[in-house]
């Protein structure tokens, strides 16, 4: 089967446009993955390695010619692609192949085949991390395709085979197939790892069971066909050198992710907005959506849809904030990213997200804290308590995630720079965050959740009890207005289930002030002067002074004689001049102090409580209470594969990490997000 006529007439491709108006015709009804894939890898290689069609055995005589920082592209040339990888796919069933052509859902064993013969025909030399290898052009022309590559080309074959169920699965590093009636079956069809151990044809359940980062256990993205564009038009690569890319390649991909998001293809996809929102930061268009709105969405497309399992929003919106100098923003994005991935068990194959996590400890924070301890904005941060509160939480998630793996993660080059921030924050500002330790059933609660249904559907299962306790209680940020720790819980019965006894208003608020103020004796008996004594700092509000009125108006005086039963006693209310008149406001809680709580789950940050409150830290005893091996076992440690790897697609180191290399930190290198 051939291209039809309806898309011939889009040919020949001379600029942008004609790219854009190719892509919209094609996301109007059913999208042909191979068609587009070719397309883009066609441009892609020839804008940033100067090569046009070269199919090995195959005449053409339809060259590529560059004009005008475009290639213009004759029909013919992305014809004869699609033409070889059809006459590939022929062999899966004995007869040709035909887009369109309707079947019965796929099978394990069909997109295993479909599998072999692309892994097969794959040129076997390590080209790890290389790019330019994501498309089919790359397949078809060069017999090379990286990890994401492999995943897209057996999706985009099965559908040349007719069979519409198979799709693509991605995680934050990761991509396999989901298949079946109701997408609720999971195939691996490609490697993940050092050894690039054939998993293929295997289900990912073991992968989701081990509570591994790589399989965000079983909170992907499930794509659908237009969506499966957005992958593909996300995995165009710009890069030229690892300094510098290609414009006319970056412009295309802006244009094209904008009309996605247009058609309201992205609404799902968190790490398509993030990327769209870097592309923003670096070239604005405008009369679109700002870059840090962009990152917001990509944040709350990961809490509606993925229950809160993707880290990269959060280190996506981390970074903007990084790169804007609004670091009290960026500390709080990074907690949150620590909130995420204490819902994991550390792994190897987790390499990718362990290198950003160090990134952002050993060498953005200390370079904030160089900046922000000295100059015309120094203390601008270090003041504030709750930028301090944000830096404990950010650490204990990776203190959390370390437990229970078989792999140790926090090491001494861990525990130096993190004691250095620390002592960067005066005894004044620690002692305003109040601190609370987890008891083991909160620990219980939060504890990583084995749930075989995560493997049967990624996304469409009802969060269970145990699972929403877990997420509610992660971003720990409450602030509490002039409240010390609280010393008590809530009460429980003998069956162990918790039992809430409401105060009426009045006494609740009343109890609420006496633990913070001295009540005045001669009010409580005489019905007069102040309700509190003079030592308090900030007066009562109306409701506990009411509260107060009302308690002493039914207290018997001395000289007051019991009623006799039959006698009704009036209460006496005292008048408006035994006791101050408070006029209502609204600003009232802006009146009182107010101190971040944080409630810290891991081991080790649990150890650490008293020595970062101390007025005089002992760095030497929290490196080793860091760094110390005996934490690691903390959770139970399940069967994960040992192995690690990149899916250079997905990997998140920014763009814009060129320049921060230069002004310090490690001297590891900087990755960059399209290598």
């Amino acid at each position: 089967m051939s291209l039809d006529g309806e898309v011939a007439k889009f040919f020949p491709l001379t600029n942008f446009q004609d790219v854009v108006e190719l892509f919209r015709h094609q996301l109007e009804t059913i999208p042909d993955l191979t068609l587009l894939s070719i397309i883009t890898g066609t441009i892609e290689n020839t804008l940033t390695r100067g090569r046009g069609v070269e199919v090995t055995g195959i005449t053409s005589a339809s060259c590529i010619e560059e004009l005008s920082n475009f290639p213009v592209i004759p029909f013919e040339a992305i014809e004869v692609l699609y033409k070889k990888f059809k006459s590939i796919l022929a062999s899966v069933e004995g007869r040709t192949a035909g887009r369109g052509t309707k079947r019965e859902f796929a099978t394990r064993e069909v997109i295993k085949k479909v599998s072999d013969i692309v892994w097969n025909s794959l040129i076997r030399s390590s080209y790890k991390d290389r790019a330019h290898l994501q498309s089919l052009y790359s397949y078809l022309a060069h017999n090379k395709l990286d990890c994401f590559g492999v995943a897209f080309a057996v999706v985009a074959g099965c559908q040349m085979l007719g069979y519409s169920d198979v799709h693509l699965a991605i995680s934050e590093d990761h991509a396999w197939v989901v298949f079946g009636r109701n997408q609720d079956e999971t195939i691996e069809v490609t490697w993940h790892g050092k050894g690039f151990e054939d998993k293929r044809g295997q289900p990912v359940s073991a992968g989701v069971e081990s509570q591994s980062w790589l399989y965000l256990c079983g909170h992907p993205v499930i794509c659908t066909r237009h969506m499966e564009v957005v992958a593909l038009v996300l995995a165009i690569n710009p890069s030229l050198s690892i300094t510098s890319a290609c414009l006319e390649v970056t412009e295309l991909q802006q244009q094209l992710l904008w009309l996605l998001y247009d058609m309201g293809h992205m609404e799902k996809y968190p790490m398509g907005l993030g990327s769209l929102g870097e592309l923003e930061e670096m070239c604005q268009t405008s009369t679109r959506p700002a870059s840090e709105e962009l990152y917001e969405e990509s944040v709350q497309s990961a809490r509606k849809f993925y229950k809160n399992y993707h880290v990269y929003p959060y280190t996506y919106q981390g970074g903007y904030y990084y790169r804007k100098n609004l670091y009290k923003n960026a500390f709080s994005s990074w907690a949150n990213a620590g909130d995420v991935i204490r819902l994991y068990i550390y792994s190897r194959d987790d390499e990718e997200i362990y290198k950003e996590l160090l990134d952002i400890a050993n060498e953005q924070i200390p370079l904030i804290m160089k900046t922000e301890s000295s100059g015309h904005s120094a203390h601008s941060i270090l003041r504030d308590p709750q930028c301090f509160a944000n830096l404990l939480r950010f650490y204990d998630g990776i203190c959390q995630w370390e437990e229970g793996s078989l792999t140790p993660i926090l090491h001494i080059g861990w525990a130096k720079p993190l004691v250095n921030t620390i002592s960067k924050f005066d005894y004044d500002i620690r002692s305003q965050v109040i601190i609370n330790c987890a008891s083991e059933e909160d620990e219980a609660a939060l504890a990583p959740i084995n749930r075989k249904e995560a493997t049967k559907h990624h996304s469409t299962f009802e969060e269970s009890l145990e699972e929403k306790r877990r997420r509610d209680g992660m971003n720990n940020n409450t602030i509490i207005p002039g409240k010390e720790e609280s010393k008590g819980g809530d009460q429980k019965n003998c069956n162990g289930s918790e039992e809430v006894t409401k105060l009426p208003p009045s006494l609740e608020a009343l109890t609420a002030a006496c633990g913070e103020k001295i009540l005045n004796p001669d009010f409580l008996l005489q019905g007069g002067g102040q309700p509190f004594t003079e030592t308090s700092q900030t007066p009562p509000n109306e409701t506990v002074v009411e509260s107060l009125t009302k308690l002493t108006a039914v207290v018997p005086k001395e000289e007051a004689k019991e009623p006799k039963p039959e006698e009704k006693s009036e209460p006496e209310v005292p008048k408006s001049s035994d006791g101050p008149i408070f006029e209502p406001r609204d600003d009232d809680e802006d009146l009182r102090p107010k101190r971040p709580v944080i409630t810290l789950y891991s081991h080790k940050m649990k150890g650490l409580k008293d020595l970062l409150l101390a007025e005089k830290l002992n760095t030497h005893a929290i490196s080793l209470q860091v760094t110390a091996q005996s934490q690691v076992g903390g959770k139970k440690a399940r069967g994960g594969f040992s192995s690690t790897g990149n899916h250079p697609i997905h990997s998140t180191a920014s763009t814009f990490d060129t320049a921060d290399s230069a002004a310090g930190g490690s001297s590891r290198p900087k990755r960059s997000r399209r290598e």
